[in-house]
C-alpha cells in the first residue's frame, strides 16, 4: 500500500490529491492490511458478494481525513439527520459520524445479519484469508503452466498469456485470475465468444471481453485511443461478438479461481482447452470427386417445411400436399410474433427461458387464426391472423419509446393488450410477458447474415467452406429473424453430425450421447437427397458449396447468403425443454470456420421473382416434395 503514502508525500496540493483502492477482487482470495493509517488509501472499495457469493453487499472504507469530500452533496435522505426544519428558514443538523450521515433509509438489515453467517462459515471452512491466497495461487500457478505448455502439432502455442512483466506466482505479486486468448494452428486468434458460449456449454464458467477495465484490456492487447474509436465505428460495442478486428483480439478471456476452486476444476479446464482448441494433427483434404460429376439429375427435393410463427417458440410444420407462400422476408407468418417482458419490455428467447421450445403454435389458414398451445396444458389460445384487429397498441421492446433491440436490431412492434393472452404465456413461462406482432405492414429489417470465408487455396469438397457469395447491393427484408428470411439444412449433415456425436470420445462415466433431431436446428427447409437413385449417395454439408438454388416446378430460385453460425441454443430439446451439450459439442469440433460454429445456410428469395412483373407480382409457394437443384460456386 505504499504507493498511496507515496502520491500524498508526493503532491503540492494534498487537499485535492485522494486515492481510491478498488479492492472488489483483491479481497476475495488475499488477506487486506489497512493497520498502517499512514499508507492506507483515502477510499477502499470491496465487494462481500466477490468473498461469499451471498449476501450481495459491498462496503466503502473511508478515511477519515478524507470523509469531508463525500459529505458536499446538496441532498439528504431519512436516517441521516438529527433534526430536519420544515417551515421557516430551511435547517438541518446531520447525524454525528459519517457512515450515519451517508446511509440513507432503510438498510438492507436481512443481509447485513446474512453477513455473519457468511463470515463465521467461511472462517470455518478455509481458516483465514492467508490460507485462501496460499491455495488460489497454487491453482493458478499450475493452471498457468499447463496451459503455457500447449502447443498444436506444429508447435504452435495454444494460449497467449497476458501477464504483467513484474508479477510471479511465488513472491505474491500474481493473484489466481489467468487472462489469456487462443490461437489456432495457424496463428489466427479463436473468438472469445464461442470460447465462452462452448465451456458454458460444458459447465465452466469463465468471462470474456474487457472485463470492466479497458484501460488494461487495451494496454494488454496493444490498442490505441484512436484504434478503438475506429472500432467503435465499425460497430464495436462492449459484450458483442466482434472477436477479432483487423486481425487482433477485441477482448480477452478470463479464468477466475477461489477458494472453492480444487484440482479437478483445473483438469476439467485443461481437457476442456485440449479437446477443442489443440490440434492434434494437420487437417486432411478430401479427394471426393465434385459434384457435378456425381450429380446426374436433380436429386434433392424438400424434405420438410416449418414455419416458427413466434420467435424462439416451437415450430409449425406444413401439412404434405400444401402449397405454402413464401415471400421476400421468408415463408408466410414465420417470425411474425413474439413475446415481450411485461416489466423490461425486452423480447424474450428460448436460451434464457427454455420452456419457450414447448409452445406450440398452429397455422389455421381456413378459420383465419393462429391457435397455441403450451405444454401437455390442454388450454388453447387463438389469434386472429388478420392484421386490422382492435386489442392491438403499437408499443415498444427495452426501453426506447419507439424501438427495441432484436438481434442487435431496433425496432417497433405492436403489443396485445389482452389481460387473457398475457397471463396464457405468463403463467406457463412463470415471467410476466405477453405476445406481440411485427407484421410486415409496419415496416421490415433488414438481413445480416454471418459472412465467412476460407483461403482461396481450400478445395471445394463436402466439409469444407469455400467462400461465400459476395453479398449483393440490397440485402433482403426480415421480421423477427435472426439474421435472414430462410435457413436452409440438409439431411445427410444432420446425419453426419449424429455420426460424429456417436463416435465421438467421452468420458467413461458419462452415458452415450443422445442423436439429435433436424428440430434442433430451428431451419425452415430440410432437404434430402432422393438415395434411390443410383447415382446418388448422402454428400453431407454438400450445401456449403451451394450459391443458389432453385425449388419446385416453377423454379423459383433462391440466392445464398452465407453460413448459419451457431450458438447453444441448438442445445435445447424442442420436445422437452431441457438442455444438454449436444449437438453443440459436437460441432465444435467438426463445424469450424474462422473460429465461427456453423452448421446450415442462410438464403432468401431472389429479387428477379419478385421483379419480373412489378405491377402483378406474382404469387410464389413451395410444398413438401418439391425438387431442389442446386447450383454451386
Amino acid at each position: 500500500m505504499q504507493w498511496c503514502k507515496k502520491i500524498r508525500d508526493g503532491s503540492s496540493d494534498t487537499g485535492n490529491v485522494y486515492t481510491l483502492l478498488d479492492a472488489a477482487s483483491l479481497v476475495s482470495t488475499s488477506p487486506l492490511d489497512l493497520s498502517d493509517a499512514s499508507a492506507a488509501p483515502d477510499f477502499t472499495a470491496l465487494s462481500f458478494y466477490k468473498i461469499f457469493g451471498f449476501p450481495d453487499l459491498g462496503a466503502l472504507i473511508v478515511r477519515k481525513s478524507a470523509a469531508g469530500i463525500i459529505e458536499k452533496r446538496k441532498f439528504f435522505g431519512g436516517g441521516t439527520v438529527d433534526m430536519v426544519l420544515a417551515q421557516g428558514m430551511p435547517w438541518h443538523a446531520k447525524k454525528s459520524t459519517i457512515h450515519e450521515r451517508l446511509e440513507d433509509g432503510t438498510l438492507p438489515f436481512h443481509n447485513i445479519i446474512a453477513l455473519d453467517s457468511a463470515l463465521s462459515t467461511h472462517g470455518r471452512l478455509f481458516g483465514s484469508m492467508s490460507n485462501v491466497s496460499f491455495h488460489t495461487r497454487y491453482l493458478a500457478k499450475r493452471l498457468h503452466n499447463r496451459l503455457a505448455a500447449m502447443t498444436h502439432f506444429n508447435g504452435q502455442k495454444v494460449c497467449h498469456l497476458y501477464m504483467s512483466p513484474e508479477s510471479d506466482f511465488d513472491n505474491f505479486t500474481q493473484g489466481p485470475i489467468i487472462a489469456f486468448n487462443i490461437r489456432n494452428s495457424s496463428g489466427e486468434w479463436v473468438g472469445k465468444s464461442e470460447v465462452e458460449r462452448l465451456a458454458n456449454v460444458k459447465k465452466i464458467h469463465i468471462r470474456s471481453g474487457s472485463h470492466c477495465n479497458p484501460g488494461g484490456t487495451a494496454t494488454s492487447l496493444g490498442w490505441t485511443g484512436p484504434e478503438l474509436l475506429r472500432n467503435f465505428s465499425a460497430g464495436l460495442r462492449c459484450g458483442d461478438d466482434h472477436d477479432v478486428m483487423d486481425g487482433r483480439p477485441t477482448g480477452i478471456l478470463r479464468v477466475s479461481l477461489g477458494a472453492v476452486s480444487n484440482l479437478r476444476d483445473i483438469d476439467a479446464f485443461a481437457r476442456f482447452i485440449d479437446e477443442f482448441y489443440i490440434e492434434k494433427e494437420p487437417e486432411l483434404v478430401s479427394l471426393v470427386p465434385p459434384m457435378e460429376v456425381v450429380l446426374q439429375e436433380p436429386s434433392f427435393y424438400v424434405e420438410s417445411l416449418s414455419v416458427y410463427p413466434i420467435k424462439s417458440c416451437g415450430a409449425f410444420k406444413v401439412p404434405d400436399g400444401q402449397r405454402w407462400e413464401i415471400k421476400r422476408e421468408g415463408l408466410a407468418w414465420d417470425r411474425e410474433w413474439c413475446l415481450i417482458h411485461q416489466g423490461t419490455g425486452a423480447a424474450l428467447s428460448m436460451k434464457k427461458y427454455p420452456r419457450m421450445a414447448l409452445i406450440r403454435p398452429v397455422i389455421d389458414l381456413e378459420r383465419g387464426v393462429l391457435r397455441i398451445t403450451c405444454g401437455s396444458d390442454s388450454k388453447e389460445l387463438e389469434v386472429s391472423l388478420r392484421r386490422e384487429i382492435t386489442n392491438l397498441v403499437t408499443t415498444s421492446l427495452c426501453q426506447s419509446a419507439k424501438s427495441s433491440n432484436v438481434c442487435g436490431d431496433r425496432v417497433v412492434v405492436q403489443a396485445y393488450s389482452s389481460p387473457t393472452v398475457a397471463s396464457f404465456f405468463s403463467n406457463f413461462l412463470g415471467v410476466p410477458c405477453t405476445l406481440a406482432r411485427f407484421p410486415p405492414q409496419i415496416s421490415t429489417r433488414i438481413s445480416n447474415p454471418t459472412r465467412s470465408s476460407r483461403r482461396s487455396q481450400r478445395a471445394l469438397m463436402p466439409g469444407s467452406f469455400p467462400e461465400d457469395p459476395s453479398p449483393t447491393s440490397e440485402q433482403p427484408p426480415i421480421l423477427l429473424s435472426n439474421e435472414s428470411p430462410i435457413l436452409l439444412i440438409s439431411r445427410s449433415s444432420v446425419n453426419r453430425l449424429n455420426e460424429n456425436i456417436k463416435y465421438s470420445p467421452r468420458p467413461s462415466h458419462s452415458t452415450q450421447a443422445k442423436a439429435v433431431e433436424a428440430d434442433v436446428f430451428r431451419a425452415n427447409i430440410v432437404v434430402a437427397e432422393n438415395l434411390h437413385q443410383l447415382a446418388n449417395a448422402e454428400r453431407p454439408y454438400i450445401e456449403d458449396t451451394w450459391e443458389s438454388f432453385s425449388v419446385g416446378p416453377e423454379q423459383l430460385y433462391f440466392d445464398v447468403l452465407g453460413s448459419c453460425q451457431r450458438c447453444q441454443m441448438v442445445c435445447i430439446d424442442p420436445y422437452t425443454g431441457t438442455r444438454r451439450e449436444e449437438p453443440y459439442s459436437t460441432l465444435a469440433k467438426t463445424r469450424k470456420i474462422n473460429s465461427k460454429i456453423v452448421f446450415g445456410r442462410h438464403a432468401s428469395l431472389s429479387s428477379m421473382e419478385l421483379s419480373q412483373d412489378a405491377g402483378n407480382p406474382k404469387s410464389c409457394t413451395v410444398m413438401v416434395g418439391d425438387v431442389v437443384t442446386p447450383q454451386i460456386a
